[in-house]
């Protein structure tokens, strides 16, 4: 794709705009927003200028060429064809910049996995998930902090809910959201026979510079003893907390050991599945684009299949099977499966680009 020189000078003057108002701000406020504006089109402006410099040389080589000068024709041949070979690279990685983004792409995350049909081996199956999750989080340098977990009476986890901050979370684990299907031979099974379960993922978006305003009224908070499977652990005291949002109908729970310390974390999980409502209300009305999206976040599409005796994990989205499930399943191999769905995913945005600018 080679991209218009109006886009590119479009690019540089809202740059060097940018820059000018940061020199005359006064204002406190303005300043911030400026100064996040300027660090988000700083890369776009130094790629657009890069690319502005290889154009013109090209140009001017393309012009020795033709000018007669047999020596001095021959040196521009060469360079001519090393400047070819970059450009391509060079246009590609300016039409990534400009594609329509996700403004969510460097936010962290709310991360929520629930047993599905399965029974006490689809409880076991959530906790793999989780922990492969947990794993992949620690090699990125991620924080992962449990809000919320309702243990499986044979282990794993019924649901459990967590916060996971660092840059970029919400752009590299939003692709995960959906039903994962396990195909294995249960520890309880005596006949050796494979059972298939099921759990589901949900990975919200925490917001940023997006004010979720939750009115008093509209939410009911109710307090409860706690208690892990089996009853064990139960609370001296009603430390649990349930909030419910009596509009949207959404439930949230979280069950540490401080009061004060489950509201706050309830109320953030709160705020981030009203603001992946709001997100979720917008990419249905964009039906038409949203077919072409992987990443479009139906919580009910069966997107990943683990097959343990064969040791195959298969991304039904975009067909991609992988027979190193022990390392996805430790978190180490889950970039072979989640690499290509980002590829996928700039695909169809770099098509979005280009219909808009036909």
């Amino acid at each position: 794709m080679r991209l218009p020189q109006a886009k590119l000078d479009q690019v540089l003057e809202r740059f060097h705009e940018v820059e000018a108002r940061m020199g005359a701000a006064t204002d406190g406020q303005e300043i911030v927003r400026l100064a996040k504006e300027h660090a988000e089109l700083k890369p776009v402006a130094e790629a657009a200028s890069a690319l502005v410099r290889a154009r013109a040389e090209q140009a001017e080589l393309d012009e020795m060429i033709s000018a007669g000068d047999p020596e001095m024709a021959g040196l521009a041949r060469a360079e001519l064809e090393g400047l070819r070979g970059r450009l391509p690279a060079a246009e590609h990685a300016m039409a990534l910049l400009l594609a329509p983004k996700d403004k969510d792409e460097h936010a962290s995350a709310i991360l929520e996995v629930r047993a599905g049909t399965g029974g006490d081996e689809a409880a076991l199956f959530a906790g793999d998930l989780f922990r492969m999750y947990q794993r992949y989080a620690q090699k990125q340098g991620w924080k992962v902090e449990v809000d919320s977990v309702s243990e499986g009476e044979a282990g794993g986890y019924k649901e459990i809910i967590a916060s996971v901050s660092g840059d970029g979370v919400f752009g590299r684990l939003k692709f995960e959201s959906g039903v994962h299907r396990v195909q294995r031979v249960p520890a309880t099974e005596t006949q050796g026979r494979i059972h298939t379960s099921a759990a589901t993922v949900a990975v919200l978006p925490e917001p940023e510079d997006v004010e979720i305003v939750v009115e008093d009224k509209d939410i009911r908070i109710d307090t409860y003893r706690s208690s892990g499977a089996g009853g064990q652990h139960v609370n001296k005291t009603d430390s649990a907390v349930r909030i419910t949002h009596m509009p949207s109908g959404i439930v949230v729970t979280s069950s540490e050991k401080s009061q004060h310390q489950n509201r706050a974390k309830a109320m953030k999980v709160l705020k981030a599945r009203l603001y992946d409502a709001q997100r979720q209300a917008l990419d249905s009305a964009r039906a038409e684009s949203r077919k072409s999206q992987v990443g479009s976040g139906d919580r009910s599409e069966r997107i990943r299949t683990y097959n343990f005796p064969q040791a195959r994990v298969t991304d039904h989205r975009i067909n991609l099977t992988l027979y190193n499930l022990p390392k996805v399943i430790d978190g180490e191999g889950l970039d072979d499966l989640i690499n290509p769905l980002i590829a996928e995913d700039q695909a169809a945005r770099l098509a979005t680009l280009e219909d808009s600018l036909d």
